[in-house]
C-alpha cells in the first residue's frame, strides 16, 4: 500500500532540489542569489575597514550585514533539514564554513569586533564550482587534474631540490655577508633566498660585498628557470593526453565530461552515468 508523503516531507524535497540541485532553474538561481549575496557581504566587511566610508554609512552596513546574516541563517537550517543525513553536512567542509559565515555576527553581541571576522564568507565562493558543475567544465577540471596528479612525482623532487637550494644559498649568504648586512642568521639567509629565487624581491634585505652581489645575481637568473619548471612539468603532461587522446578519440562523458574510461566501458567509471555511443 502507498504511503502518502506528509506536507513536511513534500516541503523537504522542494527544498532540497532548490537547494542541491544543479540541472534545475530554480537550483542554478538559488546558487547565483547566494554568490551574490556573499560577494555583496565580503565587500561590506571590507568597506567597513575604510574609515571614511564606514563612518559616512556605518548604520547601513550594520543594517545590511544583519540582514545577510539573517538569510544565511535560513539556508543554513533548511540546508540541514533538506537532507537525510544532517550531521553529515554538519561535519563537512562546506557546513563547517557555512557556520563560521553565520556566528561572527551572532558573537558581535557578546565580543566587540568580531563582526569583522564576517569575511570568512568568501570562503563559501569555493561553491562557485557547483554551479559550473556542467560536463564541458567538468572535462577541463579532470583534465587538469590527471595532469598534476600524472606530475606529482616530479613536482615533489622539484620543489624538494628547490628546498635544498634555499637552505644551502641562505646558509652561503649568512656566512659571505654577515650580520652588518641585515643577514643576523640563517633563517634570514633563507628567507632570502626564497624572496629573490621568486623574483618577489622585497628589498628589506640586500647583499652589500662584491661577492654577495655576484652570487645573488646568479639566484636570480636560476629564479627565472625555477617559476618555468612547474609550468612546464604541467604543460608537458597535458599536451602528451592530448595528443594521446588525439589519436584514441572518445566521446566524453555527457554528465560529467570526463572521457577516462575504457573503450568497452558502457558506463562512466567517474560518475555511473550511461555512455552514449555515437
Amino acid at each position: 500500500m502507498l504511503q502518502l508523503k506528509s506536507k513536511y516531507d513534500v516541503f523537504r524535497q522542494q527544498i532540497n532540489v532548490v537547494i542541491h540541485g544543479t540541472s534545475t532553474k530554480a537550483g542554478r538561481l538559488f546558487d547565483l542569489i547566494l554568490l551574490g549575496l556573499i560577494l555583496l557581504s565580503v565587500f561590506l566587511v571590507m568597506m567597513e575597514t575604510v574609515a571614511g566610508f564606514n563612518q559616512k554609512y556605518h548604520y547601513y552596513l550594520v543594517l545590511l550585514e544583519w540582514i545577510i546574516t539573517g538569510l544565511f541563517t535560513i539556508e543554513y537550517i533548511l540546508r540541514i533539514i533538506s537532507i537525510n543525513k544532517p550531521f553529515k553536512y554538519i561535519f563537512s567542509f562546506y557546513g563547517i564554513v557555512d557556520l563560521l559565515a553565520i556566528v561572527p555576527m551572532y558573537l558581535s553581541f557578546f565580543l566587540v569586533g568580531t563582526s569583522i571576522l564576517s569575511v570568512i564568507r568568501s570562503l563559501r565562493l569555493l561553491r562557485l564550482f557547483k554551479i559550473l558543475n556542467h560536463p564541458q567544465f567538468n572535462g577541463h577540471y579532470l583534465q587538469l587534474k590527471q595532469a598534476i596528479y600524472a606530475s606529482k612525482g616530479k613536482i615533489i623532487v622539484f620543489i624538494y631540490f628547490v628546498l635544498i637550494s634555499t637552505i644551502i644559498i641562505g646558509s652561503i649568504m649568512y656566512v659571505v655577508e654577515g650580520k652588518q648586512s641585515g643577514f643576523t642568521s640563517i633563517p634570514i639567509g633563507i628567507y632570502w633566498a626564497i624572496v629573490t629565487l621568486t623574483t618577489v624581491g622585497y628589498g628589506d634585505i640586500s647583499p652589500i660585498t662584491p661577492l654577495g652581489q655576484f652570487i645573488a645575481s646568479l639566484v636570480m637568473i636560476l629564479g627565472y628557470g625555477i617559476i618555468a619548471v612547474p609550468t612546464g612539468i604541467v604543460t608537458a603532461e597535458i599536451a602528451k593526453r592530448a595528443n594521446f587522446k588525439a589519436s584514441n578519440p572518445k566521446y566524453p562523458c555527457s554528465e560529467c565530461g570526463s572521457d577516462d574510461y575504457p573503450d568497452n566501458a558502457n558506463f562512466c567509471p567517474n560518475c555511473g552515468h550511461s555512455l552514449e555511443k555515437k
